[in-house]
């Protein structure tokens, strides 16, 4: 090949081990010398095959330059072409062995040219005693070994029932069940990282495993409290103490100097529950690992926090990160590591206690969010959707592996290889944590505010982290089979979706007034829808209705609106007019007209009965629960023949 590479292979320097002792020694080969490697490789000679099939590949240059020699001198000849030439040649070889052979048979037979002695080997000294001697030697050394073994372990379990003390190996088991171990020659080593679980941070939680001492083990007895192990787990000192993530919102501040994470808003603990007396192999082994799992967190939240291409930069100072989540709010988020080497910060004076008088502003919902979304990153490094059919590549999701068959375009493809980063999707999480609770409170506020009619909201209980869903009911109280109006609204990062009676759909902002005055102005359509079904069912005619009133002062929220009733003798009618600045205004008016006289142009007595004037009716002073209560008792009032 033209890009073929020379590799040099050497014999290694070291020598072969030729016996391992009982305690472990190894006894290495001498190495051999100049004479005795020049017979090692000379045994390695095959004395059987002829020199014509080495030199063939040597010679064949000279053979065709003589060749062309020989026939620029005798140009005449011709080499033969006789077909059993080929066999002529290994018969002739043959014949030469053969006569070969038979004059060195007829040589050794005779005895007269040469005579063959066989060469006699070396006698070695034989010394059983010193074989003996070193039989026992060695059996002394091995027997040496197992007694010192034996001796240690009897006097460990000796110990350990007198005292009853707990049994090393017993939780050395325990703890290779839970963790993983390997031995590193005479240390147990384990690990804490996530790796297995397909984790990539750098740092290692590696952690070693010694046995605890006696005498400690004895004092620990003495004293009241639990059983002591015999296991001793030492963690690395950046591993040691406790961690967590710290996730706070509040309002952004104008000096960022400010916008910083106080001890009273993280809360952390000083040291871990039980830090005083030694701490169980597990406990310790188990906080050290949440430890590295914060910190891999960390580290990835910081490192996509500067990446990110932000309308407003997020901001990575020390231990915290700022971003920006809504207009004036922030997300705050922090590491929390108190190892228990700083004693300033471990004053727990000021610190305040989580509780009734002293409350943390921290998001424990948005801190397992973060951690379940580690997990996930976390699960989907290790498990890989199988290829479908079963010789396909390993790796691309289902959705991938459709788009040659599905023809999907650049676009597509380039939507398909998008991913969201963890700080956007917490980020994600944290404005709909804000829309939901700012959703909650427009409506507690205005259910609280209008008593009539009454508004009662569901919200699902099962919904996305990103998305919610809330159905409002506006009824009034006796009323509500008569006349409900129902809409829902979609709670989603930035926007809401709000799907109402008549099936419209209107996208609102994050603001908060824009939800109000569309439930406001839901109010008015449900008061003037109902009082048209109360009418319906008190026999009342509707000889008119609008939503959109073009009369009257322009309302600054929604349009007025108005319904036209008639009794069902025809000689009372009811004019209601609603203003969501101003309310509702209820009007009456009667035929025949009381103030009616003839006269030259109208001198017919039918024009009586078109209904006089319309006068206003004071609603506050009429009994009644609510508004449609009185609007029943006012039309019930208005049908008696009295």
């Amino acid at each position: 090949m033209a890009n073929s590479v020379n590799i040099s292979i050497e014999a290694p320097i070291e020598n072969q081990i030729q016996e391992i002792t009982y305690d472990g020694q190894e006894i290495y080969q001498a190495p051999l010398s100049m004479s005795e490697n020049l017979a090692r490789l000379a045994q390695k000679i095959d004395f059987s095959k002829t020199d014509d099939e080495f030199c063939n590949i040597k010679k064949e240059g000279e053979c065709s330059s003589d060749t062309k020699s020989e026939d620029e001198k005798e140009p005449g000849y011709q080499s033969s072409l006789w077909p059993w030439d080929s066999v002529r040649n290994k018969l002739r070889n043959a014949l030469t062995e053969v006569c070969v052979l038979a004059d060195v048979l007829s040589i050794a037979k005779e005895k007269r040219y040469m005579v063959l002695d066989p060469v006699q080997p070396e006698q070695q000294e034989n010394r059983p005693m010193v074989q003996v001697y070193g039989r026992k030697k060695a059996l002394g050394a091995a027997a040496a070994v197992l007694l010192a073994g034996v001796e240690r372990l009897r006097a460990s379990e000796t110990m350990r029932m007198t005292r009853n003390m707990p049994d090393f190996h017993i939780d050395l088991l325990r703890l290779r069940q839970n963790w993983r171990l390997k031995k590193v020659s005479n240390t147990i080593v384990g690990d804490l990282s996530y790796r297995t679980a397909g984790s990539k941070f750098s740092q290692t939680g590696v952690f070693e495993v010694t046995k605890a001492p006696e005498e400690q083990i004895a004092q620990a007895m003495n004293a009241a409290g639990p059983v002591p192990s015999a296991l001793r787990v030492t963690v690395p000192p950046e591993l040691q103490g406790v961690a967590f993530i710290s996730v706070l919102c509040q309002k952004e501040q104008e000096d960022v100097v400010t916008a910083t994470l106080s001890s009273a808003a993280l809360n952390c603990p000083s040291s871990l529950p039980g830090e005083g007396a030694e701490l169980h192999w597990q406990q310790k082994l188990e906080a050290a690992q949440n430890v590295l799992f914060c910190k891999e967190l960390f580290a990835r939240l910081a490192a996509e926090a500067v990446q990110l291409d932000a309308s407003i930069p997020h901001m990575v100072v020390g231990n915290q990160i700022m971003a920006t989540v809504l207009p004036g709010i922030q997300l705050l988020i922090g590491l929390c590591h108190n190892n228990g080497q700083n004693t300033n910060n471990a004053n727990p004076e000021g610190v305040k206690p989580e509780g009734p008088s002293g409350k943390s502003d921290h998001d424990h919902v948005l801190e397992h969010s973060l951690h379940q979304l580690l997990r996930a990153v976390h699960h989907s490094n290790t498990h890989h959707p199988f290829p479908h059919p079963a010789t396909g590549p390993l790796g691309p999701s289902k959705r991938r592996c459709l788009a040659g068959p599905m023809a999907a375009d650049r676009y597509e493809l380039l939507d398909m290889s998008k991913e969201q980063s963890l700080l956007e999707q917490i980020i994600q999480q944290a404005q709909h944590f804000f829309m939901r609770r700012r959703s909650e409170y427009v409506l507690d506020t205005i259910a609280k505010e209008v008593k009539d009619p009454l508004i009662v909201s569901h919200w699902n209980a099962l919904n996305s982290p990103t998305q919610s869903c809330v159905k409002i009911n506006i009824m009034a109280y006796g009323y509500d089979a008569v006349c409900r109006t129902s809409l829902v609204v979609h709670v989603g990062e930035k926007t809401l979706k709000c799907i109402c009676r008549d099936g419209k759909v209107r996208h609102l902002s994050y603001e908060l007034q824009e939800l109000r005055d569309l439930i406001y102005c839901q109010i008015y359509q449900h008061q003037m829808t109902a009082v048209q079904a109360v009418g319906r069912c008190m026999g009342w005619q509707l000889l008119a209705s609008s939503s959109h009133l073009g009369s009257g002062p322009v309302e600054p929220l929604g349009n007025a609106s108005s319904c036209l009733l008639a009794s069902p003798n025809g000689d009372r009618m009811i004019a209601i007019r609603c203003e969501p600045s101003v309310g509702i205004q209820v009007f009456i008016a009667q035929s025949p007209r009381k103030d009616f006289f003839a006269s030259e142009l109208v001198q017919d007595k039918k024009w009586e009965h078109l209904g006089g004037a319309f006068k206003e009716i004071k609603l506050e002073k009429m009994e009644g629960k609510n508004f449609l209560n009185k609007m029943e008792l006012l039309m019930a009032c208005l049908s008696s023949p009295s």
